[in-house]
C-alpha cells in the first residue's frame, strides 16, 4: 500500500492524507482547507480543488471539525466522489455549522466576484475559482454522507479493513484515527494523530492513550515549544483584562475560532464571574457560529471532562451568566463601536481572515485605548499574522491604516499540545516495533526541531513529507 501527503506538509492548515491499499481502495484522512495559501495548486485538471481524482476515492476518516481538517468535504463531492464519511457524532454536528457558515462566505464573495466581473473590473484580487466556491446545498449533500462512530468502537469499513477513531483532546470531539489494514496476508496498522490536545485544557478531557503502530503521522504545530502552565489561563485572562479594561479604561478584543477556542475563553471568563474575581464589564460575545457551537457543546456534555459536567450540574449552563451579551444582528454588532465603556468583545475567526472581527479590529485599529489579544494559531500570510507581525502600519484592502491598537499574544489557551504533548504521544510507541514516524501540520522548524527531539530519544526513520511525497509501506 501506499500514503501520500495532500496537505499539512510543511505547513500547519490544509490536512489531507490519501492512503491507498494494494486492491487500490482509497481512504482520505481528512480534507481540509489551506488557511494560509488560498490558491489551489497542481490540480488534477483545470478548476479543479484537488491533486488527485475525487471520484477514485472511496471513504473518508475525518479526524475533527476544523476546516483545516475538514474544509473541502463539500469539493470532493462537487468533484464525483460517492463514498461516506466516518467520524465521532459531536464532529459531525460541529462540521454542518462550520461548512454551513463557509458556505454563506462563498457566496458573498462570489457576489462580489461577479459583481467585479459585469463591470469590467480587473479580476486579479480574487484568489479563488467561482468552480469552487460551494453552496449551502452541496453543504447539505455532503452531510447526508456522514457515519457517526462512537469513539473506541473498532468499525470494520470492508473486508480487511478497520478504523477505530479515540479521543484526541483538542476540540469536542477530535479524534486520533488509528487504521487496521490487511495487505497481502499481513496486518499493517496506521495512526494519524490528528490535531493532538493537552492534558488538564478548559472542557474538554485529557487525550486517551493510543495503540501501538507501524507507521505514525504525527501533527508538529508547537513541536518546538512548551506552553504556559494551563492552570494559569484563567489568571493571565484576569491580569490583561485588569491593565485593560480597568487600569486605562479601554477595550479587549479577543479574536478566537467560533468552535473550540471561544467555548474555552467562556468558560474560564464563567469561572472567574462565579469566584467574584471578574471586573463588572460587558462581555460582547460577537458570533453567530459561536453560539451554535455553544449549542452544541451542551448537547454533548456527556463528552467533557468532569469540571465542565460539576460545573453544569452547580451553575446549570456553561456559557451564560450576568453581563454576557450574545450579539446575533450584523447591526447590533458593528454598533459595538459606538459602546463607550470598557468592554471585552469575543469575535471570531481566530486568524481574522474572515467574520465580525475583521470589523473590530479596522474600527479600533488607531485607538491606542484598545488592545487585541491573540488566543491562538495564526499562519502566515492571514489578517492575524501581519496584525501580529506589524511595523507600525497594517494595509487593509487598498488602504494602509496607522497600528496604535496593542497587540498580545498567549497560547495558554491553544487546543493544541505542545512539544511535551507530543512527545507523550509518541512515547506510547515502541521505538522498535513503529517502523517509520511522519512529521506533518507544522512550521518547518518546528517539524525539524521535533525531528531532532524524536531522533535523540531513540526513534528512528522519522521523515517530513512534503506535498504530493508518496510512501510505499
Amino acid at each position: 500500500m501506499k500514503l501520500t501527503f495532500w496537505g499539512a506538509a510543511q505547513k500547519v492548515t490544509g490536512s489531507m492524507a490519501l492512503l491507498t491499499l494494494e486492491d487500490g481502495y482509497q481512504v482520505l484522512i481528512d480534507c481540509g482547507v489551506d488557511m494560509g495559501n488560498f490558491s489551489e495548486d497542481d490540480p488534477i485538471y483545470p478548476n479543479s480543488s484537488f491533486p488527485f481524482d475525487a471520484s477514485l476515492v472511496n471513504v473518508v476518516c475525518l479526524t475533527h471539525a476544523h476546516l483545516d481538517h475538514s474544509g473541502k468535504l463539500p469539493n470532493l463531492y462537487k468533484e464525483g466522489y460517492e463514498g461516506q464519511i466516518l467520524c465521532t457524532s459531536p464532529t459531525a454536528s460541529l462540521s454542518q455549522i462550520l461548512l454551513e457558515d463557509s458556505a454563506r462566505i462563498n457566496q458573498r464573495k462570489l457576489k462580489t466576484y461577479n459583481k467585479k466581473k459585469s463591470k469590467g473590473h480587473s479580476l486579479d484580487q480574487f484568489n479563488f475559482l467561482p468552480e469552487n466556491l460551494y453552496t449551502e446545498g452541496d453543504v447539505a449533500n455532503t452531510m447526508q454522507e456522514v457515519v457517526p462512530i462512537q469513539f473506541g468502537r473498532r468499525f470494520n469499513i470492508k473486508p480487511g479493513l478497520w478504523v477505530t477513531f479515540i479521543p484526541a483532546g483538542h476540540l469536542l470531539g477530535a479524534a486520533h484515527v488509528y487504521i487496521e489494514a490487511d495487505d497481502n496476508g499481513e496486518r499493517k496498522t496506521l495512526l494519524f494523530s490528528g490535531d493532538i490536545g493537552r492534558e488538564n485544557y478548559p472542557l474538554l478531557k485529557d487525550p486517551s492513550e493510543v495503540p501501538q503502530a507501524d507507521y505514525v503521522v504525527c501533527e508538529t504545530t508547537y513541536g518546538n515549544r512548551e506552553h504556559q502552565h494551563i492552570q494559569d489561563s484563567a489568571l493571565e485572562m484576569l491580569d490583561v483584562i485588569k491593565r485593560t479594561c480597568v487600569d486605562i479604561p479601554g477595550r479587549l478584543i479577543i479574536p478566537a475560532f467560533s468552535i473550540g477556542r471561544t467555548q474555552a475563553v467562556l468558560f474560564e471568563l464563567h469561572k472567574l464571574f462565579v469566584e467574584g474575581k471578574l471586573p463588572p464589564i460587558k462581555i460582547f460575545s460577537d458570533s453567530p457560529l459561536g453560539i451554535q457551537s455553544n449549542r452544541i457543546y451542551d448537547q454533548f456534555s456527556n463528552h467533557l471532562n468532569q469540571d465542565a459536567r460539576d460545573f453544569i450540574e452547580d451553575y446549570d449552563s456553561l456559557f451564560n451568566f450576568e453581563n454576557m451579551e450574545y450579539v446575533l444582528k450584523q447591526s447590533d454588532s458593528k454598533a459595538i463601536s459606538n459602546y463607550n465603556e470598557p468592554c471585552i468583545i469575543i469575535s471570531s475567526s481566530g486568524m481574522m481572515e474572515g467574520g465580525r472581527i475583521q470589523h473590530h479590529i479596522q474600527a479600533n485599529m488607531e485607538n491606542p485605548y484598545a488592545t487585541v489579544l491573540m488566543v491562538g494559531y495564526s499562519a502566515e500570510g492571514t489578517m492575524g499574522a501581519r496584525l501580529r507581525d506589524n511595523e507600525g502600519t497594517l494595509r487593509l484592502g487598498k488602504e494602509e491604516h496607522k497600528v496604535h491598537i496593542k497587540v498580545e499574544q498567549t497560547d495558554s489557551f491553544s487546543g493544541h499540545g505542545d512539544k511535551n504533548d507530543l512527545i507523550r504521544f509518541i512515547q506510547q510507541q515502541d521505538k522498535t516495533k513503529t517502523k517509520q514516524i511522519f512529521l506533518n501540520h507544522g512550521e518547518e522548524e518546528s517539524m525539524v526541531t521535533f525531528k531532532n527531539t524524536l531522533e535523540d530519544l531513540g526513534y528512528p526513520n522519522v521523515v517530513i513529507p512534503t506535498k504530493g511525497h508518496e510512501f510505499i509501506i
